[in-house]
């Protein structure tokens, strides 16, 4: 993936934008979001094989939209609610239920760190989780695994989800309970199922 490189700043010469901070351009909100939003987006239930599609997706939509963008939350916010949007979108263009995660997280760095101390057991241990991890999101609804995913990967508030999802905060709270249950459930499940290898 590669950033746009010259693009406008839309506050432009002589718009001088009526906050007191100054719109930022599009490349300012790439190269501040694009990991963030790559990495959410698989955790959204976007196959794997379709991710760099749909982020490619949100970035078109965040320069479209760009200068409506009004300060009223965090860029990193508002991009969100527009990759949560673009996310769902996919799904229901491929399906009711998202595909299982195909590929293997042996080979990103994100997933099992970079730390060269690590043994082959330990990266083994960590992938693993991290495809039980994407199993189980698979298992929740949609709507319960976007509050999930904001609430306990991406450690948001309530609020926070709230605005981003176009939610009341007592309602991001409702679901993220059942979201915990549903997870919960779905672990003790996998545990039941694969007992000599979870801990």
């Amino acid at each position: 993936m590669a950033a746009i490189v010259g693009a406008p700043s839309l506050t432009g010469a002589g718009g001088a934008d009526s906050r007191a901070e100054p719109r930022p351009s599009f490349v300012e909100v790439y190269e501040s979001t694009a990991e963030y939003v790559w990495r959410t987006v698989g955790h959204l239930g976007v196959a794997e094989a379709a991710v760099e599609d749909v982020v490619q997706e949100v970035f078109l939509v965040v320069h479209r939209r760009l200068a409506e963008f009004e300060g009223r939350s965090s860029v990193r916010t508002w991009v969100y609610g527009i990759a949560v949007h673009v996310a769902r979108s996919h799904r229901r263009a491929v399906g009711r239920r998202p595909p299982p995660a195909a590929a293997s997280p042996l080979g990103d760095p994100d997933v099992l760190g970079d730390d060269p101390r690590q043994g082959p057991d330990a990266l083994l241990e960590r992938a693993q989780a991290a495809l039980l991890v994407d199993e189980l999101l698979d298992q929740l609804d949609a709507d319960l695994r976007e509050v999930f995913v904001l609430a306990e990967l991406e450690e948001m508030t309530a609020t926070e989800i709230g605005d981003v999802l176009g939610l009341n905060p007592n309602t991001v709270s409702s679901r993220l309970r059942l979201a915990r249950r549903d997870f919960n459930r779905a672990l003790g499940r996998a545990r039941a199922r694969d007992e000599w290898r979870i801990r």
